[in-house]
C-alpha cells in the first residue's frame, strides 16, 4: 500500500509542477528578458552615445578599415638543422 501511495504522490507532484510551470513560466521569462535588456543597456549605453557623437563627415554605409602597422619579423632565425633522409631498400 505504501508503494502505491508513493507513486500517487510522485504523479500528483509531477502534474502540479506542470500546471504551475505553465502559469508562471511566461512571467519568469518576461522578468529575465527585462533584466537582460537592462543589463545590456547599462553596458552598451555609452556605445550608442559614441555613435551619435561620431563625425558628420562620415556618411552612413561607408566602410573604414584601419590596419595596424606590420611588424618586421626576421625570417633568418635558425630554428634547427635540416636533415635529408633517404629510403633504404
Amino acid at each position: 500500500m505504501a508503494l502505491l501511495k508513493t507513486i500517487f504522490i510522485i504523479v500528483l507532484l509531477y502534474y502540479l509542477f506542470k500546471i504551475l510551470a505553465r502559469l508562471f513560466a511566461p512571467k519568469i521569462i518576461n522578468y529575465a528578458a527585462k533584466k537582460t535588456e537592462a543589463h545590456f543597456k547599462e553596458k552598451f549605453g555609452d556605445f550608442t552615445q559614441q555613435q551619435q557623437n561620431a563625425p558628420a563627415e562620415e556618411r552612413v554605409g561607408d566602410v573604414i578599415i584601419e590596419k595596424k602597422p606590420r611588424r618586421k619579423t626576421s625570417t633568418s632565425k635558425k630554428v634547427g638543422d635540416y636533415i635529408d633522409f633517404e629510403e633504404i631498400d
